[in-house]
């Protein structure tokens, strides 16, 4: 009792994966998870060491987006995409293209590109209402666009970080995990493909070493199949699904060893064709 009431004050310190652990003491008790989430894509680790990984443990964008930091100099009109005033109806498609989103926008401050962080400030705003996190979105927006025109690129990253964070407890406090899920895994595949195209575009061998993670094209196929049956049922996981099976082959190789130019081409063949699967239907 005495640990649940300490861990209740922090709740504001520990964002999403506090709250979800919290959430998970009261749940019927499941099968451990086959697979353990990535040692580098946990969010906090001292909430980890905390609460330990569980279910309702989401992988952080920041964490997955720190590759690009190692990929080397990004050209954002080659790796840019419109964005659009709609929101698609479909709860499962804006909780990945909210994903998408917020991985653009760690494209925008990886490229520094002021001008355009309100395209996809606005856009994120719409998906958090869509989702019933449109307050939460919110209080962030203002900061995203201070940050931006001051060119604090730092901050803007740990904005856009606490943005998911916050958007994940939302979803958890109303009991919607699958959706914490879909956001991270959109998120996933926006990165991956930005960083595939980066390194096809640049090949350099040393660079290559980053995409080799069969573990966490594991860890979200393995996200998938926990989902809620009912959502299973749509079109989009189910593509989805059967891609990240297709991938695990192309990141199977043993450790330390690189890519060659036309296995990086393969991959980020698959990665851009799973990531539209999400970003053509956000603006269809």
């Amino acid at each position: 009792m005495i640990r649940r009431f300490i861990a209740r004050l922090l709740l504001p310190l520990l964002g999403a994966a506090g709250i979800a652990a919290l959430n998970a003491q009261d749940a019927p008790e499941r099968t451990p998870q086959k697979n353990p989430i990535p040692e580098d894509v946990i969010g906090d680790e001292h909430v980890r060491e905390e609460f330990g990984v569980n279910e309702f443990t989401t992988p952080s964008i920041r964490k997955l987006f720190d590759m690009l930091n190692k990929v080397g100099k990004l050209r954002y009109d080659d790796l840019k995409r419109p964005f659009t005033e709609k929101t698609p109806a479909d709860r499962v498609l804006v909780s990945m293209g909210l994903g998408t989103l917020i991985a653009d926008g760690f494209l925008i401050v990886q490229c520094e590109k002021v001008e355009e962080m309100e395209n996809v400030g606005r856009a994120m705003i719409k998906y958090g209402k869509a989702l019933g996190a449109g307050g939460r979105l919110s209080k962030h927006q203002q900061s995203l666009f201070e940050y931006s025109l001051k060119g604090n690129w730092q901050d803007l990253r740990v904005e856009l970080a606490k943005t998911q964070a916050d958007v994940e407890a939302e979803m958890v406090q109303l009991r919607d995990v699958d959706i914490a899920h879909l956001i991270s895994l959109g998120g996933w595949l926006r990165a991956l493909e930005i960083a595939t195209k980066s390194i096809n575009d640049n090949y350099a061998e040393e660079k290559t070493r980053q995409l080799t993670r069969r573990d966490i094209a594991e860890y979200y196929l393995m996200s998938l199949d926990s989902l809620h049956p009912s959502i299973m049922k749509n079109p989009s996981l189910q593509t989805l699904r059967k891609g990240l099976e297709e991938m695990i082959p192309l990141v199977d190789v043993p450790e330390g060893k690189a890519l060659s130019q036309e296995e990086v081409k393969v991959l980020y063949q698959k990665a851009s064709s799973l990531a539209h699967v999400i970003t053509d239907k956000m603006n269809g």
